[in-house]
């Protein structure tokens, strides 16, 4: 059996046995009280009666970024053994730490990522700073604030600034007492400036240093530190810390507390070494280090923090109207739009809301998201370039890394731009998803509701429209929709397009009749049910006066292509919104996103069902939405009970009433042709008198205006969350 002996701080001690590494340890414990006389006794005492002796709290070095100092007392401790090795923890802290960064973050990825770190303290922490830093969005030192008790304004904060600052900060150091630089928990003399603590999501380093000069608030912060008791966790918990990650081995089982100091399992590593007289070098602890089966402590200290998938979300004003509607900028109203609308997309990413409550019924799984909008229109995305879009969007990303998620979804038109999706997946070290696979499938489960509840009994005797059917959603609806309906006319401007999909369905779905157009009025008149999938300003996607009675127009744009006044002039023609989607559990967005209560756009959905899954990956990219995505989408949509919320047409739920008087005036108009004529043209000549638009913007202002490649702003009908009002 191996002996160590581990001289500390404290008073008193206590004696363990283990066993580490398949050999039996004892380990005995005792407190000098930080005298450095009683240090030396212990170790003339115990000199050749144990295997090694770990000096905790005491340093024989101290070290600070480049600087490295001898500590005056601690330096003369070791030779006081004359064969029996001292070690202070030096010889393989480093080393542990940058490993046990690498695995933290393995065993919970992200929980580092796009952090603000603050070293408390930094010294003698070399390999924890290194190997946070790679990580974080910023690190910086509390050793000013911590052993000179000096504001936060100096804190050191960049390399530079830090091998200026390390040396004079050990020359004061280097005869300090023990308890000056490993301080046991307690109130300081003087309380420290706590800004810099405020500041930082992550306070890494002692836990006693932490505790002792940390404020008592410490909501929602993670803890790093070699090693923690239980006293520590009570007092931590207490304070509000969410997560207490320790970074040493523990001797009592694997990913269990570690409870031992880097001095400890260094001084317990000397006595493990195969051959007792090998130098203790950096490669004689790198190989012991080798042999360790070990993964750090991840402890989350809250009730109801553990086990939370993270996910985000991005959203931005569809136009001017909602900056101007937002009471913090409604002062814009008085400055021309194109200066507000150009100013407002200069605005960097900002953060809106969490969303919380999300649960599934089926895994227990829960979840929580993050709002995070862009300040750019639409207009302003496609004006400024595809690069413009892509670096505000890797700007959100590292904020929802900041906040724990590891997904990330693109709403409205962050979806469209550039390559929808695939250079942001690239550059973020994030995982992205567009959110239109559940778009398409909540798209196609809300037609088929609308189109039974209308009156259909054999949905494959009919025949669909699919406007805008080369785009990314339009392709992938009318593939999908050909497998259902058999009787298809796809409506596009891009007329080779039309003809490659054409091909495609009629290879996928032979005895398919495809009829193809680059305008919609000749077919409107013969189709049961219309999918609107475009992503066009100021242009009349739909004649409704055409329709034929009855018919069912999926409106899946945001805002719609066809408005509230248009769908009046045909009081039997049923226009309902694409899908919207219950997300299971008691949802709270923390932001009126437009929606009634627990109620979710299809994109925003889909990230979230991407979270509950614990599918952490990029998901639907580009302009090719495969089939399987949507059918593997839809599956998890059933696996964790989401649901398709009740049909809704401009903001108002389709009640069966309304659905009854529309199946009533459909079947007068069919059985009466006269009658059907004359409400064509009576119809005819009022929408004559409305302004030509869709989504919102009137023919002849549709500056910037973009191609039919699909309902992006569908899949960002969350684009249309912007600048409301938050709860």
């Amino acid at each position: 059996m191996k002996q160590i002996l581990v001289i500390h701080n404290g008073e008193g001690g206590e004696t363990s046995n283990y066993s580490f590494m398949g050999q039996a340890l004892l380990v005995r414990r005792a407190g000098c009280g930080g005298n450095a006389e009683r240090a030396r006794a212990l170790i003339q005492t115990n000199d050749g009666q144990v295997d090694a002796i770990a000096l905790e709290g005491m340093p024989v070095t101290l070290e600070l970024g480049g600087a490295r100092r001898p500590h005056e007392l601690g330096a003369t401790l070791p030779p006081v053994a004359e064969r029996t090795p001292v070690v202070d923890g030096s010889g393989l802290r480093a080393g542990l730490e940058r490993w046990g960064v690498i695995l933290a973050d393995r065993a919970q990825p992200g929980i580092f990522a796009q952090k603000h770190v603050l070293m408390v303290p930094g010294l003698n922490h070399n390999g924890l700073a290194q190997a946070l830093g790679r990580r974080a969005a910023d690190l910086r030192y509390a050793d000013p604030i911590v052993y000179f008790n000096l504001p936060a304004v100096p804190l050191v904060g960049s390399r530079g600034t830090l091998d200026q600052a390390s040396g004079p900060t050990l020359d004061q150091l280097k005869d300090a007492a023990f308890d000056r630089l490993q301080p046991l928990p307690g109130s300081p003399p003087e309380p420290r400036d706590a800004s810099a603590f405020a500041w930082a999501d992550v306070l890494a380093g002692d836990i006693g240093v932490i505790r002792r000069h940390a404020p008592a608030d410490l909501k929602h912060k993670t803890i790093v530190a070699e090693w923690a008791t239980d006293e520590d966790l009570a007092d931590l918990r207490e304070r509000g810390v969410n997560i207490l990650i320790t970074m040493m081995p523990a001797l009592d089982g694997r990913g269990e507390l570690g409870r031992w100091s880097a001095a400890t399992i260094e001084a317990i590593m000397v006595a493990l070494r195969p051959d007792p007289t090998a130098p203790l070098s950096e490669d004689t602890y790198l190989d012991l280090m080798a042999n360790l089966d070990w993964t750090p402590a991840v402890r989350y200290l809250q009730p109801g923090e553990a086990g939370i998938n993270r996910f985000a979300f991005v959203i931005h004003p569809l136009s001017i109207k909602f900056i101007h509607n937002d009471k913090r900028f409604r002062w814009t109203k008085a400055l021309p739009d194109g200066l507000v609308e150009s100013f407002s997309a200069r605005i960097p990413p900002f953060y809106l809301s969490r969303i919380t409550g999300g649960v599934s019924p089926t895994t227990g799984q829960r979840i929580e998201g993050h709002l995070i909008s862009l300040g750019a229109t639409p207009r302003q995305m496609m004006n400024h370039g595809e690069r413009f879009t892509y670096d505000k969007l890797n700007q959100a990303a590292r904020i929802a890394e900041r906040k724990g998620a590891r997904i990330m979804g693109l709403g409205a038109f962050t979806s469209v731009v550039g390559d929808a999706g695939i250079t942001v997946a690239h550059e973020a070290d994030i995982a992205i998803t567009s959110g239109n696979s559940l778009t398409v499938a909540a798209t196609l489960e809300a037609a088929k509701q609308a189109v039974i509840k209308m009156g259909a009994t054999d949905l494959t005797q009919g025949k669909v429209m699919i406007i805008g059917a080369t785009g990314s959603i339009g392709a992938v609806c009318s593939r999908l929709l050909a497998q259902a309906i058999y009787d298809v006319v796809l409506v596009s401007i891009e007329p080779e397009r039309l003809i490659e999909l054409k091909r495609t369905i009629q290879e996928e779905t032979p005895g398919a009749t495809v009829a193809i157009a680059t305008r919609a009025d000749d077919y409107l008149g013969e189709c049961d049910l219309i999918v609107t999938a475009t992503s066009a300003f100021g242009q009349r996607i739909v004649d409704i006066t055409k329709c034929k009675p009855g018919t069912v127009i999926c409106d899946v744009a945001r805002p719609p292509d066809i408005s509230k006044e248009e769908a009046a002039l045909r009081p039997d023609v049923l226009v309902i919104e694409s899908g919207e989607v219950l997300i299971p559990g008691d949802i709270d967005f923390g932001y009126d996103i437009g929606l009634p209560p627990k109620t979710a756009y299809a994109c925003l959905a889909e990230t979230a069902l991407l979270a509950m899954e614990g599918r952490f990956e990029d998901y639907t990219l580009g302009r090719n939405i495969t089939m399987e995505r949507v059918k593997e989408i839809y599956r998890l949509f059933k696996k964790h009970q989401f649901q398709i919320a009740g049909l809704r047409s401009h903001d108002e739920y389709v009640t069966d009433e309304m659905v009854a008087e529309k199946r009533v005036l459909a079947d007068q108009l069919r059985a009466d042709p006269a009658l059907f004529a004359r409400v064509q043209s009576e119809s005819a000549a009022k929408l004559a008198t409305i302004p030509v638009s869709s989504k919102g913007v009137k023919a002849g202002r549709n500056r910037g205006a973009l191609p039919w490649v699909g309902a992006v702003a569908a899949a960002g009908a969350a684009g249309a969350l912007l600048l409301r009002r938050r709860k």
